[in-house]
Order: structure tokens, then sequence, then C-alpha cells
């Protein structure tokens, strides 16, 4: 745990009781302030309580002389407008933070020196922050891994000297965050995401933009218009750019090519590793992610001689194109995160002869920009609400079949890529949809998908040789 020190004897209420506004009633306890602490969830209050945590309605309390008010990543902070309790605290002159301020000032109060490496981008941050945490890990370094992926940031270890610290940062942590000051910051690309919670492309942006802006080192990708952008502006400014890209040639930076790493230094390239063969990092979109993780590496002082053999090893992470598993010349693929056409394109693009579970609760997008990979679909298998509206866009490009749910689906695709002459069938779920409609999760459904190739005669599960 990180005790919250800077808010010592003071009062500070938290709002939002799920796992980092827990993290961060506790992490005030502990650093010897006083949280008031509130949910509008009755079993989110009662977890609270039971955890040892003061808990009072926010609505009854007296707001002046509140240190500040922790508001819980989900919480809106200004849309579609803001919270009640930002309301209240914004009238009584009490600043709104987030646990990753109290990071950040804990840093700043302890060890400014201690090594912090903050990973943000629209798609592919949960990758590349676990993939820098697993480079670092494998040099020998003393890594804590949290934020947005996994463990709470205020559950952590505290910032010190030698400790690297690894946090994945959502445009919801960073808006609450203005003192953040990472060692290295990572910006991975842009496209419109929860602008429900920003409003425009154009603050979500800003958003970003301002992580970088405040890092030592900026890492940035250059791959998109908005992205590329960012990086021509702090290098106006000053500060210390490393681009990244996967599409273009560059004079300094990190790129890859015909599946090469490569470090680029006032035009001159040394190759650091190649991805070839490592199932984790398959993709054009997990070349951009091992492009940033070498970049950041680099940045820290990370002797390449030891990026190489690490990347082999690199795992991935569930639900993100993860091979669960193989029968012969089939691949069974879990893309379970896949919950928008974006992220589904991705996969679609990594394989040749594909058997697609797709299907679940429509997001608005549907499957907008999804046409140049029909010619990689052998079939697709339709699942969940969205099957029918999927039926009628697929009609006459793609041989489809409904078969309603994901246990039907995976029978089915097992059977027909079986069949397939191919030397690679891939049997994928990237489903373009959330899974609610049958599911709790998209963990959950990716996990139920794992269990149903498990259970197929002959099936190695993934890291079993075969």
């Amino acid at each position: 745990m990180i005790p919250a020190t800077s808010f010592r004897g003071r009062r500070v209420a938290v709002f939002g009781l799920g796992k980092s506004g827990i993290a961060s009633a506790k992490s005030l306890l502990a650093g010897g302030a006083a949280p008031v602490c509130w949910d509008d969830a009755e079993n989110s209050r009662a977890a609270a309580a039971a955890e040892g945590l003061a808990v009072l309605d926010l609505n009854e309390i007296e707001w002046g002389g509140m240190a500040a008010l922790v508001l819980a990543p989900g919480v809106p902070l200004t849309h579609p407008a803001p919270h009640w309790t930002v309301r209240k605290a914004e009238a009584a002159g009490v600043p709104v933070i987030g646990d990753l301020e109290i990071f950040s000032r804990e840093r700043a109060r302890h060890a400014p020196e201690a090594p912090f490496v903050a990973i943000t981008g629209t798609n592919g941050k949960s990758t590349t922050t676990a993939l820098i945490a697993h480079l670092l890990a494998a040099a020998g370094r003393e890594v804590q891994l949290g934020g947005n992926i996994g463990t709470a940031t205020l559950s952590l270890k505290p910032p010190a000297t030698g400790r690297y610290h690894v946090l994945e940062c959502s445009s919801f942590q960073i808006e609450t965050a203005p003192s953040v000051h990472p060692s290295v910051g990572v910006h991975l690309n842009l496209s419109p995401d929860h602008l429900d919670r920003h409003g425009t492309f154009e603050r979500y942006a800003g958003i970003k933009e301002r992580l970088v802006a405040a890092s030592d080192i900026a890492v940035v990708g250059i791959d998109d218009v908005d992205s590329a952008r960012i990086a021509d502006r702090l290098a106006q400014a000053g500060r210390a750019v490393v681009r990244i890209s996967q599409k273009q040639t560059l004079a300094h930076g990190v790129t890859v090519r015909d599946g090469v790493v490569i470090s680029v230094e006032n035009g001159a390239a040394t190759p650091i590793a190649s991805l070839a063969g490592i199932p984790s990092l398959r993709g054009a979109h997990n070349a951009q992610n091992a492009a940033a993780a070498v970049a950041a590496l680099l940045a820290l002082g990370i002797p390449k001689e030891v990026i190489a053999p690490a990347l082999s090893t690199f795992a991935g992470l569930p639900h993100r194109m993860e091979e669960v598993g193989r029968r012969g010349h089939v691949l069974y693929v879990n893309d379970s995160k896949a919950t928008n056409a974006d992220a589904t394109g991705k996969a679609l693009a990594s394989f040749n002869h594909i058997y697609w579970i797709v299907g679940g609760r429509p997001k608005s997008d549907g499957l907008t920009g999804l046409d140049p990979f029909f010619p990689r679909i052998a079939k697709a298998f339709l699942i969940g609400e969205a099957a029918e509206a999927f039926a009628g866009v697929l009609e006459g490009q793609v041989p489809f079949e409904i078969v309603g749910t994901l246990e039907a689906a995976t029978a089915a695709a097992s059977a027909m890529a079986e069949s397939d002459a191919s030397p690679e069938a891939a049997v994928l779920l990237s489903p373009a949809c959330a899974s609610f409609d049958q599911f709790r999760s998209f963990e959950h459904r990716g996990d139920v998908f794992r269990a149903l190739v498990a259970a197929l005669p002959g099936v190695t599960p993934r890291g079993v040789a075969a």
C-alpha cells in the first residue's frame, strides 16, 4: 500500500467505492488522514464499512475544510454532467482529484527519482503496460504493475529508488491528476472514445496529451494524424520526444519493419528484436505495442541486449488475441476483449482463414469498417442480440450461420475448421460486441470460450507443446 501522507491530519471525501476507491480510502487512512466515504450503491457502502472505513452520506456532511474529493475513475467529472459530489466540492472550493494524483504527490514527496512509466492511448494500453513490466522484470528490475490494469495504483508498494512503477492510465485517471509527472510517458494512438464522458474528441485528445506533455521523456505513436500532431507540438515546445511507428520511416525513434523492431538514431538503424514467432505479439497493432515498449525500455537505459530474449517470453494478456488451444492445423484464439469493430478489425487482419465467432450486444458502430477483412473469413458464426442485424450486413459477402450461443458457435466452427484444407485455420472469437446479453463481462465470455475449447477432443491447450 502507498500511504497518502500528503493528507495527514486532514479530512478527505472519497466517492466511488469500487477497487480503486477503497484502495484510495485505505491509503488515506494509512497516511494519517480521515477519509469520509460514500457510494450510491448500498452493496459498495457495505463493502467499505466491512473494511473498517467511515461511511457517511456526502450529501449531509460539511464540505468546508475538506482537503479534497477523491473521485473514482468511473464517476463523471464533467460530462454528461458533473456528478453531484463534484458540484458540492466545486461550490466549497474543494479540489477534485483521483488515485493517480495521490500517487504522484507521494512520489514527488518521498522518492521523486523513482522510475515511473505511464501508458495511455485509445487502444493497446493494457498489452503495452504488461509488456513493459515484463521486459523490466526480465532485466532484473523491481516492478510494480497496476493502475487501469489489474491492481489499483494505491495498493502497490510505495515509490522508492530503483523500484519501477508501470501504470496504465485511462483518460478518466489523467483528468483528475494535475501533478502527474512520469519519467517516461507513452501515448500509443487516438481514435474517438469515451466522448460521452469528455464531450468532444478534442477534449479527450487533450487529456491524453497532458500525460506525455508532463513526462521527462515522451514516447508517442505517430501512425494516426492526431497523435502525430501531439509529437510535433511536444518537440516544438522543446520536450524530449521518441516517435514510434509501424508504418513510417523515421530519422529518430523506434519502428517496425518486416516484423523487426528497430531503433533509429540520426538515421542509423539498429535492429533490436524480431517479432516473428511470438504469438502474443501477432498483428500490426501489437507491432506498435512492441515498438512502444522497446522505446520505453531504451529511454529508461535498459540495454538492448536483454530486450530481444524477454520479448520472446511475453505470454500476453487473457482475452486479447489469446491463443487458447490448437488441434492439428486449427488454432483457437480468444479475443473476447474486442468489444467494437475497430478492435475486431485488428484481429481479423492477423489471420488469413478465419472461422469467426461474432456477436453479442451490439455497439453503435456495428461492423463498420470491417469490409476489407471479409475475404479472410471462411465463415461467420453469429451469436447473441446482434445476430440478425449482423446477418444483414454479411449477406452476400461472407458465408454465415446464426447459431445463437457461444457453445453452439464453438462446436460448429471447430467442426468446419477441422475439415478445412488450408495450412492454418483460425477459430476466432472476436465479437465486436459487448457481452452483457449472455455473459457478465468480456472476461466471463472469454473464460467460457477457453473452457469450451479445452473440452474439445484432441486440443492441445495453450502453453503445452504439441
